[in-house]
């Protein structure tokens, strides 16, 4: 079977965009699962964080769903969205869109670009909820805000919430991102474990200056990424809530991958963020997959000339860092 497909990023978060539309591809959900973790292997030929699948759908301009590379399926990814975003706006000849995901149907928009020729888009991260069966978390408490789990570490606080992916927040300084903390208490959460049954994205954030933070990322069915979206709005909105940054401003989050920025709104003591950042195009590839044996090649591959270009962001967000932490 031949499948034609792009590799992008956002943030350094790269995936595999397969146009279920266009192409008129109808898989089964084995073979969907079996696809993302055969193509995204890093250890041969293409190899992604995970597929991007685009699908018709009956309420929106097109439906997203995406597999991460362990061939679980994710409730939404932000940085995905954008390029997904993208993707339907080129297509469709708009410069705004909304896309159904496993749990709402979100706003997307072609926005101005962050820097000279690199494609910028916002979406609606949401809905945002903190109780706890909607991790799930097993507690004995209704949610988690700014404590401990005893379980995790006895000096870190944890504040839990889905948005719709599952996270946990904590504020940290140098030191423990300089530990093997995260990877350690990630690991655990995301095996067998009593507290998150389903596994559990995990965020360690630190503040560098008003209005701007840090986020490093351990993703449930990936480890760790360059930047993972739901976890940076996830963090920008709990940074608002700590006072450490304020609803309706631009948050900058820097992250492994570059910077993206988010705004989060409060209305009726609900929450949605903005997602802003880049959805850089890599090539444009077909392979011909054997999805009975396991096995693909790749037949043709174009490259996209954008690299370049957001390199130039990385490199600013790079410096940033590098100042905060001699700060």
């Amino acid at each position: 079977m031949q499948i034609n497909l792009i590799k992008g990023h956002g943030s350094g978060n790269d995936f595999l965009v397969i146009d279920e539309i266009l192409n008129q591809y109808s898989f089964s959900e084995n073979q969907r699962a079996k696809l993302a973790n055969m193509l995204c292997n890093r250890d041969f030929g293409l190899g992604a964080d995970g597929i991007l699948f685009v699908m018709k759908s009956e309420q929106a301009t097109a439906k997203m769903r995406v597999f991460n590379s362990d061939g679980s399926e994710a409730s939404m990814c932000g940085n995905g969205l954008r390029l997904v975003a993208r993707y339907i706006c080129e297509q469709e000849g708009l410069n705004e869109a909304v896309i159904e995901t496993m749990r709402a149907n979100l706003r997307v928009s072609k926005q101005s670009d962050l820097l000279p020729k690199i494609h910028t888009y916002q979406v609606e991260i949401s809905p945002v909820e903190f109780e706890l069966s909607t991790l799930p978390l097993n507690l004995n408490k209704p949610i988690l805000y700014n404590e401990k789990i005893e379980e995790l570490s006895d000096n870190l606080r944890f504040t839990a919430l889905s948005v719709p992916n599952p996270h946990i927040i904590a504020m940290v300084e140098n030191d423990e991102l300089q530990s093997d903390l995260q990877k350690q208490l990630s690991e655990k959460v995301n095996g067998p474990n009593d507290l998150f049954p389903d596994g559990v994205n995990v965020s360690f954030v630190k503040k560098l200056q008003p209005r701007s933070i840090y986020v490093r990322t351990f993703e449930r069915g990936v480890g760790f990424t360059n930047a993972c979206g739901t976890a940076m709005s996830a963090s920008s909105l709990v940074t608002c809530l700590y006072g450490l940054n304020q609803f309706e401003k631009e948050v900058n989050v820097y992250n492994d991958g570059g910077k993206v920025q988010c705004i989060v709104h409060k209305f009726d003591g609900k929450y949605t963020i903005d997602l802003i950042g880049n959805a850089t195009y890599l090539y444009r590839a077909s392979v011909m997959v054997n999805l009975e044996g396991g096995t693909y090649t790749v037949t043709s591959r174009n490259e996209y000339s954008e690299t370049r270009a957001y390199n130039e962001l990385q490199s600013e967000a790079q410096q940033f860092l590098k100042e905060m932490k001699k700060g």
